[in-house]
């Protein structure tokens, strides 16, 4: 009995890692779409942190991180009381690929400046601004990006379904955060037609695109 068992785990052992040579292609569009192997106890390094191990390289992450949500803050369709921007795009996106720590820090990093009076944020700067109607989609920014990127390295954002999960969790949080805070200044009937239904359908492409463009990157570095 003992023999059979050994016999039929070493025959099925090589063909979970077995390439397909014929159709080279096949094996990333599965990276992209199998079944992710996450979980909550193991945990492995997000996608930069895995390319720039040196602390001089994950410093230059931030402040790319920073410049990139400056940049997306200042991309906006006019709305009252909260712009529509590519940001939650791009905080979710660091989220995703830098992992809780650097994302953390980068987030962080981003507030601080804003919180000194650099021209950071959609429409002005300083603790006043940041304890104004946007003060709570701020705090969510920061949150949801350690959320993701804590995902992140649990496997999360390694095939479209998951990562999907994952930016659906880190839009929540910023929308609870944000829209709790600017119920306290406006009402919440106010908060919810100002702060939430204008953005919907853009966080809904939002999603799409993290969800499809994250596992494409793992893909890609997978083929390396």
């Amino acid at each position: 009995m003992l023999c059979v068992v050994l016999a039929r785990e070493t025959t099925d052992f090589p063909t979970r890692g077995k390439i397909n040579l014929t159709n080279p292609g096949k094996k990333e569009n599965e990276n992209m779409f199998q079944a992710s192997d996450f979980k909550f106890t193991q945990v492995r390094p997000s996608l930069v942190p895995q390319l720039t191990g040196s602390a001089a390289y994950q410093f230059l992450a931030v402040i790319v991180g920073i410049t990139l949500l400056t940049a997306s803050a200042h991309i906006k369709i006019p709305f009252y009381p909260v712009p529509l921007t590519m940001q939650t795009l791009v905080v979710l996106g660091i989220g995703m690929i830098y992992g809780a720590g650097l994302g953390g820090a980068t987030l962080l990093g981003y507030l601080v400046a804003g919180f000194i009076g650099l021209p950071v944020f959609a429409g002005g700067a300083g603790m006043a601004y940041m304890m104004g109607p946007t003060g709570g989609y701020l705090a969510g920014f920061f949150a949801a990006a350690v959320v993701l990127g804590s995902l992140a390295e649990r496997g999360w954002t390694r095939n479209w379904a998951t990562a999907a999960a994952a930016m659906l969790v880190g839009n929540a949080i910023i929308y609870l955060l944000g829209v709790g805070w600017l119920t306290s200044i406006i009402g919440w009937d106010k908060a919810v037609q100002f702060g939430l239904l204008p953005f919907l359908f853009g966080d809904a492409l939002k999603l799409i695109i993290a969800a499809l463009g994250v596992p494409y990157l793992w893909s890609k570095l997978h083929q390396k």
